[in-house]
């Protein structure tokens, strides 16, 4: 089975099939082994009836019982071994689907780091984890056809050859009907890959749905839009849970078929089998082994159906997998150096120009448009942002990460000791939109001497007045963290994101929403520590708050996401309606229910 840390190989991407086969000539040894278990144990089961046969013709008809101790102990023996063999076949099948669920996993989990902050611009959350939850699973299932599916058709082919030497009437009747079986189930499966396929999409925008009503039932609650939201959910999971029922019923189908034809293709060869042995045609000791040899099939069979109905779905996960492994992240094609000193960074699509060495503050009525400003020119979209006198996108990609740092406010907080969250090589990670930044597209950011790394971080702590937070802590800085903080609240996870950019200590900080989940009491000295600890750095936040744009030395007043003003707070307080109406809103004090402390 893959190693966790082994290299998972090259995916073949150039479709579903194509990518199932990857899987499968990635373990040729073991996928090997089971096809050769499962044939192996599959003709031992069709050479019951061949023993069983020879025991009444020539032991018990004639009534040699040496002869039929004989036959009897070694139908005995063959049933002992196969069923070691089945417990071989099993546990090397149960390989061959983890060898491929936990390798499909690592493409995954390495393409989505690989896409870093490109990934929730190319496909959404839902999508993300439709793919990690069920798809997984279900591509490593399909490949049971590599063990039973070949032993399947080994053994009709060697049943087939053996009714050969009994009946070549019941032979051909054998030969014809089984294909006839295996025709008729196909329309269905064909059927259930469509509805497979329909289902699969509509979990991955309810589970997006979900998603988005966990991160922001507050503030739904707050536009009064929850209700709204809910039956929004409700019609989408109705239509869900509609189309389940169409896969459900496909299903339910397949598999009935799958087990009642050949039943009944059995009930037919007997007959036929009998009205031979009536007329002397066969004896009653080939009655029986052809009855068994047919009985024997049924499973055959019935692996056939349910191989073609794990197929169809493998196809539909690999395609979708496929899909996702054929996103690409975003091009970087600069070569050139980063500016030498500090310089201007510019975004002519928003007209906002941050000076170096100021603290720079953008505030709109759409906190939306702020971050989109904030993704230009921190260079995690196209554009035409300019750094100096070049162009962002001309300068390589590892310089522009080791010296400008998006802080985006909900970026990820992986689970670990609280001083390896702040100070780890996740900390200078932008996580836009719950989403890491990947090691090969991110440079380190500079760091003090390891010696000093703990008065840096403590540092960075009090200046995100998150001091309480740790002192709180049973540990301190060793106490561990829960994936994404859970053990924290709103606000106290909100100063660590802060903290941790602090303590990254980069030449220029894009800070978005550093104190939105924030009291007000909180935020006045959030605001006034952060100004302290960037003096003489570039520094950008976007906040409507009046009590952090006040100590900005520039604040871009944002309409439509173009600025339609530039000045101090108080100058643009009075002489800017749209400003001044903006801000009030936030200058009032909060409602206890409000306030996240």
């Amino acid at each position: 089975m893959i190693d966790a840390y082994e290299d998972p190989g090259e995916p073949d991407c150039r479709g579903g099939a194509r990518y199932l086969l990857w899987l499968v000539r990635c373990q040729p040894g073991r996928s090997l082994a089971g096809a050769v278990l499962g044939s192996v144990w599959m003709v031992l089961l069709a050479a019951t009836p061949y023993l069983l046969s020879r025991a009444i013709d020539d032991g018990l008809e004639p009534g040699d019982y040496p002869a039929l101790a004989g036959w009897t102990a070694a139908l005995f023996a063959v049933g002992v071994f196969n069923a070691w063999l089945s417990i071989m076949r099993h546990r090397t099948m149960t390989r061959v689907r983890m060898d491929a669920n936990f390798r499909t996993v690592k493409v995954i989990v390495g393409q989505a780091v690989r896409l870093g902050a490109a990934l929730p611009r190319r496909v959404g959350a839902g999508e993300v984890v439709t793919i990690g939850v069920g798809d997984v699973q279900t591509i490593s299932q399909s490949l049971t056809v590599v063990g039973p599916g070949v032993g399947a058709v080994v053994a009709y082919l060697v049943v087939a050859a053996v009714l050969l030497s009994v009946s070549p009437l019941i032979a051909a009747v054998v030969l014809l009907g089984i294909p006839v079986i295996v025709v008729l189930v196909g329309p269905l499966l064909a059927r259930l890959q469509g509805a497979e396929t329909e289902y699969r999409n509509r979990q991955g925008v309810l589970t997006a749905r979900i998603a988005d009503l966990a991160g922001g039932l507050r503030v739904l609650n707050g536009l009064g839009g929850k209700g709204l939201f809910a039956e929004a959910f409700h019609h989408d999971s109705q239509r869900l849970r509609r189309q389940g029922y169409r896969v459900g019923a496909v299903t339910s189908w397949v598999q009935a078929l799958g087990i009642g034809l050949p039943t009944l293709f059995l009930a037919v060869v007997t007959w036929l089998a009998a009205r031979l042995a009536a007329q002397g045609a066969i004896t009653i000791g080939e009655l029986v082994s052809v009855y068994g040899y047919v009985a024997v099939l049924v499973g055959p069979v019935a692996f056939w159906v349910e191989c073609g109905y794990q197929i169809s779905r493998g196809l539909v996960s690999a395609r979708r997998v496929v899909r996702f492994l054929q996103l690409e992240p975003l091009p970087d094609t600069g070569t050139r150096d980063a500016p030498a000193e500090p310089a201007v960074l510019h975004d002519p699509e928003s007209g906002v120009r941050v000076r170096p060495g100021r603290l720079t503050a953008l505030a709109g009525a759409r906190p939306a448009d702020a971050a989109e400003i904030v993704d230009r020119l921190g260079r995690y979209i196209p554009s035409r942002a300019t750094w100096g006198d070049i162009q962002l996108d001309e300068i390589a990609l590892p310089q522009v990460r080791q010296h400008i740092l998006v802080a985006d406010h909900e970026a990820d907080l992986f689970a670990g000791p609280l001083r390896d969250v702040l100070g780890g090589s996740a900390g200078s990670f932008r996580g836009a939109g719950n989403c890491a930044i990947s090691h090969n597209e991110t440079a380190p950011a500079k760091r003090p001497a390891e010696a000093d790394e703990e008065a840096h971080l403590l540092k960075a702590i009090n200046a995100a007045v998150a001091d309480d937070i740790v002192q709180g802590l049973p540990e301190g800085l060793d106490s561990a963290i829960d994936p994404q903080a859970r053990n924290l609240s709103g606000g106290q996870r909100q100063r660590i994101r802060l903290a941790r950019a602090l303590a990254a200590d980069p030449e220029i900080l894009l800070a978005v929403e550093p104190t939105s989940a924030l009291d007000a009491h909180t935020e006045a000295r959030v605001a006034e520590r952060l100004r302290a600890a960037r003096r003489g750095r570039t520094t950008l936040v976007t906040a409507t708050s009046p009590l952090v744009l006040d100590r900005a030395d520039t604040v871009y007043y944002l309409v439509d996401g173009k600025v339609a003003a530039t000045g101090g707070h108080r100058e643009l307080l009075n002489s800017e309606p749209g400003y001044r109406a903006l801000v009030a809103r936030d200058a009032e004090e909060p409602t206890p229910e409000e306030a996240i402390r």
